[in-house]
Protein backbone atom coordinates (compact mmCIF):
# COMPACT_ATOMS: atom_id res chain seq x y z
CA UNK A 1 0.00 0.00 0.00
CA UNK A 2 2.80 2.42 0.93
CA UNK A 3 4.63 1.69 -2.33
CA UNK A 4 1.46 2.25 -4.36
CA UNK A 5 0.84 5.57 -2.59
CA UNK A 6 4.40 6.70 -3.21
CA UNK A 7 4.05 5.89 -6.90
CA UNK A 8 0.74 7.72 -7.03
CA UNK A 9 2.31 10.70 -5.26
CA UNK A 10 5.18 10.74 -7.71
CA UNK A 11 2.78 10.52 -10.61
CA UNK A 12 0.70 13.41 -9.15
CA UNK A 13 3.77 15.62 -8.72
CA UNK A 14 4.99 14.69 -12.17
CA UNK A 15 1.57 15.45 -13.61
CA UNK A 16 1.50 18.88 -11.95
CA UNK A 17 4.99 19.59 -13.31
CA UNK A 18 3.95 18.62 -16.80
CA UNK A 19 0.79 20.78 -16.58
CA UNK A 20 2.82 23.73 -15.30
CA UNK A 21 5.29 23.35 -18.13
CA UNK A 22 2.45 23.11 -20.65
CA UNK A 23 0.81 26.26 -19.26
CA UNK A 24 4.11 28.08 -19.65
CA UNK A 25 5.11 26.73 -23.01
CA UNK A 26 1.81 26.94 -24.93
CA UNK A 27 1.60 30.79 -25.03
CA UNK A 28 5.37 31.04 -25.43
CA UNK A 29 5.25 28.60 -28.34
CA UNK A 30 2.42 30.58 -29.93
CA UNK A 31 4.35 33.84 -29.80
CA UNK A 32 7.48 32.09 -31.05
CA UNK A 33 5.56 30.59 -34.00
CA UNK A 34 4.22 34.02 -34.98
CA UNK A 35 7.71 35.57 -34.88
CA UNK A 36 9.14 32.62 -36.76
CA UNK A 37 6.43 32.87 -39.43
CA UNK A 38 7.19 36.57 -39.89
CA UNK A 39 10.91 35.86 -40.28
CA UNK A 40 10.23 33.03 -42.75
CA UNK A 41 7.93 35.28 -44.80
CA UNK A 42 10.55 38.01 -44.95
CA UNK A 43 13.23 35.49 -45.86
CA UNK A 44 11.11 34.20 -48.72
CA UNK A 45 10.60 37.75 -49.94
CA UNK A 46 14.33 38.40 -49.58
CA UNK A 47 15.14 35.23 -51.51
CA UNK A 48 12.71 36.21 -54.26
CA UNK A 49 14.21 39.69 -54.61
CA UNK A 50 17.79 38.39 -54.52
CA UNK A 51 16.85 35.84 -57.17
CA UNK A 52 15.50 38.63 -59.37
CA UNK A 53 18.72 40.58 -58.91
CA UNK A 54 20.75 37.52 -59.87
CA UNK A 55 18.67 37.07 -63.02
CA UNK A 56 18.93 40.74 -63.90
CA UNK A 57 22.67 40.58 -63.34
CA UNK A 58 22.79 37.97 -66.06
CA UNK A 59 21.79 40.61 -68.57
CA UNK A 60 24.46 41.12 -71.19
CA UNK A 61 26.46 44.12 -69.97
CA UNK A 62 27.48 44.84 -73.56
CA UNK A 63 23.93 44.54 -74.92
CA UNK A 64 23.83 48.04 -76.42
CA UNK A 65 27.31 47.89 -77.98
CA UNK A 66 26.79 44.44 -79.46
CA UNK A 67 23.34 45.18 -80.91
CA UNK A 68 24.44 48.60 -82.21
CA UNK A 69 27.59 47.19 -83.79
CA UNK A 70 25.83 44.24 -85.41
CA UNK A 71 23.10 46.47 -86.80
CA UNK A 72 25.73 48.92 -88.08
CA UNK A 73 27.55 46.09 -89.86
CA UNK A 74 24.25 44.93 -91.31
CA UNK A 75 23.29 48.40 -92.53
CA UNK A 76 26.72 49.01 -94.06
CA UNK A 77 26.66 45.61 -95.77
CA UNK A 78 29.57 44.05 -93.90
CA UNK A 79 27.30 41.45 -92.32
CA UNK A 80 24.09 39.70 -93.22
CA UNK A 81 23.12 38.85 -89.63
CA UNK A 82 20.58 40.78 -87.53
CA UNK A 83 20.92 40.30 -83.74
CA UNK A 84 17.50 38.76 -83.20
CA UNK A 85 18.84 36.45 -80.46
CA UNK A 86 20.11 39.35 -78.33
CA UNK A 87 16.71 41.03 -78.50
CA UNK A 88 14.94 37.75 -77.72
CA UNK A 89 17.20 37.19 -74.70
CA UNK A 90 16.42 40.65 -73.35
CA UNK A 91 12.68 40.05 -73.93
CA UNK A 92 12.79 36.66 -72.13
CA UNK A 93 14.71 38.13 -69.20
CA UNK A 94 12.21 41.00 -68.84
CA UNK A 95 9.28 38.56 -68.96
CA UNK A 96 10.75 36.34 -66.23
CA UNK A 97 11.52 39.32 -64.00
CA UNK A 98 8.05 40.77 -64.49
CA UNK A 99 6.46 37.51 -63.26
CA UNK A 100 8.55 37.43 -60.08
CA UNK A 101 8.66 41.15 -59.18
CA UNK A 102 6.27 42.76 -56.71
CA UNK A 103 7.92 46.20 -56.53
CA UNK A 104 5.78 48.64 -58.59
CA UNK A 105 8.74 50.59 -59.96
CA UNK A 106 10.55 47.39 -60.90
CA UNK A 107 7.46 46.04 -62.68
CA UNK A 108 7.08 49.31 -64.54
CA UNK A 109 10.71 49.16 -65.68
CA UNK A 110 10.29 45.58 -66.97
CA UNK A 111 7.05 46.42 -68.81
CA UNK A 112 8.92 49.27 -70.47
CA UNK A 113 11.73 46.87 -71.45
CA UNK A 114 9.19 44.48 -73.00
CA UNK A 115 7.63 47.33 -74.97
CA UNK A 116 11.03 48.58 -76.09
CA UNK A 117 12.04 45.07 -77.20
CA UNK A 118 8.91 44.88 -79.35
CA UNK A 119 9.67 48.30 -80.81
CA UNK A 120 13.29 47.35 -81.39
CA UNK A 121 12.20 44.22 -83.28
CA UNK A 122 9.82 46.31 -85.35
CA UNK A 123 12.53 48.83 -86.30
CA UNK A 124 14.97 46.04 -87.09
CA UNK A 125 12.39 44.50 -89.41
CA UNK A 126 11.84 47.89 -91.00
CA UNK A 127 15.58 48.28 -91.65
CA UNK A 128 15.60 44.80 -93.10
CA UNK A 129 12.90 45.81 -95.58
CA UNK A 130 14.54 49.17 -96.40
CA UNK A 131 16.92 49.12 -99.39
CA UNK A 132 18.27 52.67 -99.47
CA UNK A 133 21.51 53.07 -97.56
CA UNK A 134 20.89 56.60 -96.31
CA UNK A 135 17.43 55.78 -95.13
CA UNK A 136 18.70 52.69 -93.30
CA UNK A 137 21.45 54.69 -91.60
CA UNK A 138 18.91 57.30 -90.56
CA UNK A 139 16.67 54.61 -89.01
CA UNK A 140 19.71 53.08 -87.28
CA UNK A 141 20.79 56.32 -85.65
CA UNK A 142 17.28 57.58 -84.91
CA UNK A 143 15.61 54.41 -83.67
CA UNK A 144 18.01 51.55 -82.93
CA UNK A 145 20.64 53.44 -80.94
CA UNK A 146 18.07 55.19 -78.81
CA UNK A 147 16.02 52.08 -78.00
CA UNK A 148 19.05 49.97 -77.03
CA UNK A 149 20.15 52.75 -74.69
CA UNK A 150 16.68 52.86 -73.10
CA UNK A 151 16.60 49.06 -72.65
CA UNK A 152 19.98 49.11 -70.93
CA UNK A 153 18.91 52.06 -68.73
CA UNK A 154 15.69 50.34 -67.64
CA UNK A 155 17.56 47.15 -66.73
CA UNK A 156 19.91 49.15 -64.53
CA UNK A 157 16.95 51.04 -63.05
CA UNK A 158 15.34 47.72 -62.22
CA UNK A 159 18.48 46.61 -60.41
CA UNK A 160 18.43 49.85 -58.44
CA UNK A 161 14.80 49.43 -57.36
CA UNK A 162 15.27 45.76 -56.43
CA UNK A 163 18.40 46.58 -54.44
CA UNK A 164 16.38 49.13 -52.48
CA UNK A 165 13.61 46.59 -51.94
CA UNK A 166 16.14 44.04 -50.70
CA UNK A 167 17.63 46.55 -48.29
CA UNK A 168 14.16 47.29 -46.91
CA UNK A 169 13.40 43.61 -46.41
CA UNK A 170 16.77 43.11 -44.76
CA UNK A 171 15.92 45.83 -42.22
CA UNK A 172 12.62 44.08 -41.44
CA UNK A 173 14.39 40.73 -41.03
CA UNK A 174 16.94 42.32 -38.69
CA UNK A 175 14.11 43.85 -36.64
CA UNK A 176 12.26 40.55 -36.25
CA UNK A 177 15.50 38.74 -35.47
CA UNK A 178 16.18 41.26 -32.71
CA UNK A 179 12.68 40.73 -31.31
CA UNK A 180 13.14 36.96 -31.46
CA UNK A 181 16.51 37.13 -29.69
CA UNK A 182 15.05 39.30 -26.91
CA UNK A 183 12.08 36.95 -26.61
CA UNK A 184 14.28 33.85 -26.46
CA UNK A 185 16.54 35.41 -23.82
CA UNK A 186 13.50 36.35 -21.70
CA UNK A 187 12.08 32.84 -22.01
CA UNK A 188 15.42 31.30 -21.07
CA UNK A 189 15.64 33.47 -17.93
CA UNK A 190 12.16 32.42 -16.85
CA UNK A 191 12.13 28.73 -17.84
CA UNK A 192 15.73 27.73 -17.07
CA UNK A 193 15.43 27.60 -13.25
CA UNK A 194 12.24 25.55 -13.49
CA UNK A 195 13.61 23.07 -15.99
CA UNK A 196 17.15 22.81 -14.58
CA UNK A 197 16.35 20.53 -11.66
CA UNK A 198 14.37 18.20 -13.90
CA UNK A 199 17.10 18.21 -16.52
CA UNK A 200 19.70 17.12 -13.96
CA UNK A 201 17.65 14.07 -13.03
CA UNK A 202 16.93 13.21 -16.67
CA UNK A 203 20.56 13.66 -17.64
CA UNK A 204 21.70 11.27 -14.92
CA UNK A 205 19.23 8.65 -16.09
CA UNK A 206 20.75 8.99 -19.57
CA UNK A 207 24.46 9.55 -18.95
CA UNK A 208 24.93 6.62 -16.58
CA UNK A 209 23.72 4.02 -19.14
CA UNK A 210 25.69 5.81 -21.87
CA UNK A 211 28.89 5.60 -19.82
CA UNK A 212 28.23 1.92 -19.22
CA UNK A 213 27.69 1.36 -22.97
CA UNK A 214 30.83 3.37 -23.77
CA UNK A 215 32.81 1.07 -21.48
CA UNK A 216 31.28 -1.93 -23.22
CA UNK A 217 32.18 -0.57 -26.67
CA UNK A 218 35.77 -0.11 -25.50
CA UNK A 219 35.79 -3.74 -24.37
CA UNK A 220 34.53 -4.82 -27.80
CA UNK A 221 37.20 -2.66 -29.44
CA UNK A 222 39.79 -4.43 -27.30
CA UNK A 223 38.61 -7.83 -28.56
CA UNK A 224 36.26 -8.88 -25.74
CA UNK A 225 33.28 -10.28 -27.63
CA UNK A 226 32.03 -12.50 -24.81
CA UNK A 227 28.23 -12.31 -24.21
CA UNK A 228 27.15 -9.79 -21.53
CA UNK A 229 23.84 -8.59 -20.10
CA UNK A 230 22.53 -5.38 -21.73
CA UNK A 231 22.59 -2.18 -19.63
CA UNK A 232 19.51 -1.71 -17.44
CA UNK A 233 17.74 1.59 -18.10
CA UNK A 234 14.20 2.99 -18.11
CA UNK A 235 14.84 4.68 -21.48
CA UNK A 236 13.52 2.41 -24.22
CA UNK A 237 15.89 3.78 -26.87
CA UNK A 238 18.97 3.30 -24.70
CA UNK A 239 17.81 -0.20 -23.81
CA UNK A 240 17.42 -0.99 -27.51
CA UNK A 241 20.86 0.52 -28.22
CA UNK A 242 22.52 -1.58 -25.52
CA UNK A 243 20.78 -4.71 -26.79
CA UNK A 244 21.89 -3.82 -30.32
CA UNK A 245 25.51 -3.46 -29.17
CA UNK A 246 25.43 -6.92 -27.62
CA UNK A 247 23.80 -8.36 -30.75
CA UNK A 248 26.47 -6.66 -32.86
CA UNK A 249 29.22 -8.18 -30.69
CA UNK A 250 27.66 -11.62 -31.09
CA UNK A 251 27.38 -11.22 -34.90
CA UNK A 252 30.93 -9.88 -35.08
CA UNK A 253 32.21 -12.86 -33.11
CA UNK A 254 30.33 -15.17 -35.45
CA UNK A 255 31.66 -13.34 -38.54
CA UNK A 256 35.23 -13.59 -37.28
CA UNK A 257 34.76 -17.32 -36.86
CA UNK A 258 33.28 -17.60 -40.35
CA UNK A 259 36.23 -15.65 -41.80
CA UNK A 260 38.64 -17.93 -39.98
CA UNK A 261 36.87 -20.98 -41.40
CA UNK A 262 36.95 -19.40 -44.88
CA UNK A 263 40.70 -18.84 -44.61
CA UNK A 264 41.13 -22.44 -43.52
CA UNK A 265 39.14 -23.53 -46.58
CA UNK A 266 41.31 -21.34 -48.79
CA UNK A 267 44.45 -22.84 -47.28
CA UNK A 268 42.96 -26.33 -47.87
CA UNK A 269 42.45 -25.38 -51.52
CA UNK A 270 46.09 -24.30 -51.73
CA UNK A 271 47.27 -27.55 -50.17
CA UNK A 272 44.95 -29.61 -52.38
CA UNK A 273 46.23 -27.76 -55.42
CA UNK A 274 49.81 -28.46 -54.39
CA UNK A 275 49.02 -32.13 -53.94
CA UNK A 276 47.23 -32.20 -57.27
CA UNK A 277 50.14 -30.62 -59.15
CA UNK A 278 52.94 -32.64 -57.52
CA UNK A 279 51.33 -36.04 -57.81
CA UNK A 280 53.40 -39.23 -57.74
CA UNK A 281 52.60 -40.03 -61.38
CA UNK A 282 54.07 -36.75 -62.61
CA UNK A 283 57.21 -37.22 -60.51
CA UNK A 284 57.60 -40.92 -61.38
CA UNK A 285 57.09 -40.31 -65.09
CA UNK A 286 59.58 -37.44 -65.06
CA UNK A 287 62.22 -39.53 -63.28
CA UNK A 288 61.57 -42.46 -65.61
CA UNK A 289 62.06 -40.15 -68.58
CA UNK A 290 65.40 -38.95 -67.13
CA UNK A 291 66.57 -42.53 -66.56
CA UNK A 292 65.52 -43.47 -70.10
CA UNK A 293 67.42 -40.53 -71.58
CA UNK A 294 70.56 -41.56 -69.66
CA UNK A 295 70.24 -45.20 -70.77
CA UNK A 296 70.07 -44.25 -74.45
CA UNK A 297 73.01 -41.90 -74.07
CA UNK A 298 71.16 -38.59 -74.35
CA UNK A 299 72.92 -37.12 -71.38
CA UNK A 300 72.54 -33.51 -72.44
CA UNK A 301 68.75 -33.88 -72.68
CA UNK A 302 68.71 -35.74 -69.36
CA UNK A 303 70.75 -32.96 -67.77
CA UNK A 304 68.38 -30.35 -69.22
CA UNK A 305 65.38 -32.24 -67.86
CA UNK A 306 66.96 -32.50 -64.38
CA UNK A 307 67.66 -28.77 -64.48
CA UNK A 308 64.04 -28.09 -65.49
CA UNK A 309 62.77 -30.35 -62.71
CA UNK A 310 65.00 -28.54 -60.17
CA UNK A 311 63.82 -25.15 -61.44
CA UNK A 312 60.21 -26.39 -61.31
CA UNK A 313 60.42 -27.33 -57.63
CA UNK A 314 62.35 -24.17 -56.75
CA UNK A 315 59.73 -21.92 -58.31
CA UNK A 316 57.00 -24.16 -56.92
CA UNK A 317 58.21 -23.73 -53.35
CA UNK A 318 58.89 -19.96 -53.84
CA UNK A 319 60.30 -19.59 -50.31
CA UNK A 320 56.94 -20.51 -48.81
CA UNK A 321 55.16 -17.55 -50.40
CA UNK A 322 51.64 -17.91 -51.76
CA UNK A 323 51.85 -14.72 -53.82
CA UNK A 324 54.48 -14.48 -56.58
CA UNK A 325 55.25 -12.16 -59.45
CA UNK A 326 54.17 -12.97 -62.97
CA UNK A 327 57.87 -13.32 -63.86
CA UNK A 328 58.21 -16.12 -61.25
CA UNK A 329 55.01 -17.74 -62.49
CA UNK A 330 56.47 -17.61 -66.02
CA UNK A 331 59.63 -19.43 -64.85
CA UNK A 332 57.47 -22.05 -63.17
CA UNK A 333 55.39 -22.85 -66.24
CA UNK A 334 58.54 -22.68 -68.42
CA UNK A 335 60.09 -25.48 -66.35
CA UNK A 336 56.83 -27.43 -66.35
CA UNK A 337 56.45 -27.19 -70.13
CA UNK A 338 60.09 -28.17 -70.72
CA UNK A 339 59.54 -31.34 -68.69
CA UNK A 340 56.27 -32.14 -70.43
CA UNK A 341 57.75 -31.47 -73.88
CA UNK A 342 60.37 -34.18 -73.31
CA UNK A 343 57.62 -36.61 -72.37
CA UNK A 344 55.28 -35.56 -75.19
CA UNK A 345 57.80 -34.48 -77.81
CA UNK A 346 55.78 -36.04 -80.61
CA UNK A 347 52.53 -34.22 -79.81
CA UNK A 348 53.43 -30.96 -78.11
CA UNK A 349 55.03 -27.63 -78.90
CA UNK A 350 54.67 -24.51 -76.81
CA UNK A 351 55.20 -20.77 -76.84
CA UNK A 352 55.17 -18.27 -73.94
CA UNK A 353 54.50 -14.63 -74.83
CA UNK A 354 54.12 -12.42 -71.73
CA UNK A 355 54.52 -8.66 -71.99
CA UNK A 356 57.63 -7.69 -69.94
CA UNK A 357 55.82 -4.58 -68.67
CA UNK A 358 53.44 -6.72 -66.58
CA UNK A 359 55.96 -9.22 -65.19
CA UNK A 360 56.01 -7.45 -61.81
CA UNK A 361 52.28 -8.06 -61.38
CA UNK A 362 51.55 -10.18 -58.31
CA UNK A 363 49.17 -13.13 -58.38
CA UNK A 364 48.63 -16.46 -56.54
CA UNK A 365 51.29 -19.00 -57.43
CA UNK A 366 50.27 -21.87 -59.70
CA UNK A 367 47.59 -19.79 -61.37
CA UNK A 368 48.59 -20.83 -64.89
CA UNK A 369 49.82 -24.43 -64.40
CA UNK A 370 46.32 -25.92 -63.91
CA UNK A 371 45.25 -24.29 -67.19
CA UNK A 372 48.32 -25.66 -69.05
CA UNK A 373 47.86 -29.12 -67.57
CA UNK A 374 44.23 -29.09 -68.67
CA UNK A 375 45.34 -28.12 -72.19
CA UNK A 376 47.84 -31.02 -72.35
CA UNK A 377 45.68 -33.82 -70.95
CA UNK A 378 42.29 -32.78 -72.35
CA UNK A 379 43.32 -30.91 -75.48
CA UNK A 380 46.51 -32.28 -77.06
CA UNK A 381 46.69 -35.91 -75.84
CA UNK A 382 43.25 -36.98 -77.18
CA UNK A 383 44.07 -35.44 -80.57
CA UNK A 384 46.17 -37.26 -83.13
CA UNK A 385 49.16 -35.37 -84.41
CA UNK A 386 51.20 -32.53 -83.00
CA UNK A 387 49.60 -29.56 -81.31
CA UNK A 388 50.72 -26.31 -79.75
CA UNK A 389 50.16 -24.59 -76.41
CA UNK A 390 50.42 -20.79 -76.34
CA UNK A 391 50.54 -18.77 -73.12
CA UNK A 392 49.94 -15.04 -73.44
CA UNK A 393 49.91 -12.13 -70.99
CA UNK A 394 49.18 -8.50 -71.81
CA UNK A 395 47.45 -5.32 -70.69
CA UNK A 396 43.96 -4.44 -71.80
CA UNK A 397 42.34 -1.17 -70.68
CA UNK A 398 44.34 -1.16 -67.45
CA UNK A 399 43.61 -4.80 -66.59
CA UNK A 400 45.94 -7.81 -66.86
CA UNK A 401 44.80 -10.55 -69.24
CA UNK A 402 46.31 -14.06 -69.08
CA UNK A 403 45.38 -16.66 -71.73
CA UNK A 404 46.25 -20.28 -72.40
CA UNK A 405 45.47 -21.53 -75.94
CA UNK A 406 45.79 -25.04 -77.27
CA UNK A 407 45.30 -26.39 -80.79
CA UNK A 408 43.90 -29.61 -79.45
CA UNK A 409 40.70 -31.57 -79.80
CA UNK A 410 38.36 -28.78 -78.72
CA UNK A 411 34.85 -29.23 -77.37
CA UNK A 412 31.29 -29.24 -78.59
CA UNK A 413 29.09 -26.41 -77.32
CA UNK A 414 27.19 -28.69 -74.93
CA UNK A 415 30.43 -30.05 -73.47
CA UNK A 416 31.80 -26.51 -73.14
CA UNK A 417 28.71 -25.27 -71.31
CA UNK A 418 28.85 -28.27 -68.99
CA UNK A 419 32.50 -27.49 -68.17
CA UNK A 420 31.72 -23.83 -67.49
CA UNK A 421 28.91 -24.84 -65.11
CA UNK A 422 31.20 -27.23 -63.26
CA UNK A 423 33.83 -24.53 -62.83
CA UNK A 424 31.36 -21.84 -61.73
CA UNK A 425 29.67 -24.28 -59.34
CA UNK A 426 33.10 -25.35 -57.99
CA UNK A 427 32.64 -28.95 -59.01
CA UNK A 428 35.60 -31.03 -57.82
CA UNK A 429 35.57 -33.13 -61.01
CA UNK A 430 37.34 -30.19 -62.68
CA UNK A 431 39.57 -29.47 -59.71
CA UNK A 432 42.42 -27.65 -61.46
CA UNK A 433 40.24 -25.12 -63.28
CA UNK A 434 37.84 -24.83 -60.32
CA UNK A 435 40.63 -24.10 -57.84
CA UNK A 436 42.14 -21.45 -60.15
CA UNK A 437 38.72 -19.80 -60.55
CA UNK A 438 37.88 -19.92 -56.83
CA UNK A 439 41.20 -18.41 -55.76
CA UNK A 440 40.70 -15.51 -58.16
CA UNK A 441 37.17 -14.90 -56.87
CA UNK A 442 38.31 -15.02 -53.24
CA UNK A 443 41.07 -12.47 -53.92
CA UNK A 444 39.46 -10.11 -56.45
CA UNK A 445 35.70 -10.70 -56.13
CA UNK A 446 33.69 -9.41 -59.10
CA UNK A 447 36.68 -7.40 -60.38
CA UNK A 448 38.08 -10.51 -62.10
CA UNK A 449 36.73 -12.72 -64.88
CA UNK A 450 37.34 -16.32 -65.96
CA UNK A 451 36.20 -17.52 -69.38
CA UNK A 452 36.53 -20.64 -71.53
CA UNK A 453 36.08 -20.75 -75.32
CA UNK A 454 36.40 -23.78 -77.54
CA UNK A 455 35.86 -24.88 -81.14
CA UNK A 456 35.68 -28.59 -82.06
CA UNK A 457 38.78 -29.69 -83.97
CA UNK A 458 40.52 -26.33 -83.51
CA UNK A 459 41.24 -26.06 -79.81
CA UNK A 460 40.39 -24.37 -76.55
CA UNK A 461 41.20 -20.99 -75.01
CA UNK A 462 41.04 -20.24 -71.28
CA UNK A 463 41.39 -16.60 -70.29
CA UNK A 464 41.38 -14.75 -67.00
CA UNK A 465 41.33 -11.02 -66.34
CA UNK A 466 42.50 -9.44 -63.08
CA UNK A 467 42.47 -5.75 -62.12
CA UNK A 468 45.80 -4.11 -62.93
CA UNK A 469 45.54 -1.72 -59.96
CA UNK A 470 44.77 -4.42 -57.37
CA UNK A 471 47.36 -4.66 -54.59
CA UNK A 472 47.74 -8.03 -52.88
CA UNK A 473 50.48 -9.50 -50.78
CA UNK A 474 51.28 -12.82 -49.18
CA UNK A 475 49.04 -12.05 -46.19
CA UNK A 476 45.98 -11.81 -48.40
CA UNK A 477 45.31 -15.54 -48.53
CA UNK A 478 46.87 -16.65 -45.25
Amino acid sequence: MTSSRNKAGKNTVRGKMYRLLLQMFIPIAGIFIIIFAMIVTRNLMYASVSGNIVKASGFNQNFKNEVDNQMYLYVTGYSSDIPWEDVASARTLAGDLLKNTSNPEGRKAMMNVLTLCENLSTYMQRIERTKAYDERMDQLETNIYGITQLIEDYIYSYLYYEAGEMASIQKQIDLWLTIEIIFVVAVMLIVTPVVLSRAVKISRSITDPIMAMNSRVEQIGGGDLSPQTPVETDDVNLALLSTGIEDMAARLDKQIELNREEQIKLRDIELSLIQAQINPHFLYNTLDAIVWLIEIGKNEQAEKMVTSLSSYFRSFLSDGRDIVTLAEEKMHIQSYLEIQQVRYIDIMEYDIDIDPSIEKTKLPKMTLQPLIENAIYHGLKPKRGKGRIIVKGYKEEGDIVLKVFDTGLGMESSELEDLKKRVLNEDTTSFGLTSAYKRLKLLYGDDCSFDIESTPGEGTSISMKIPGKAVIDDETIL
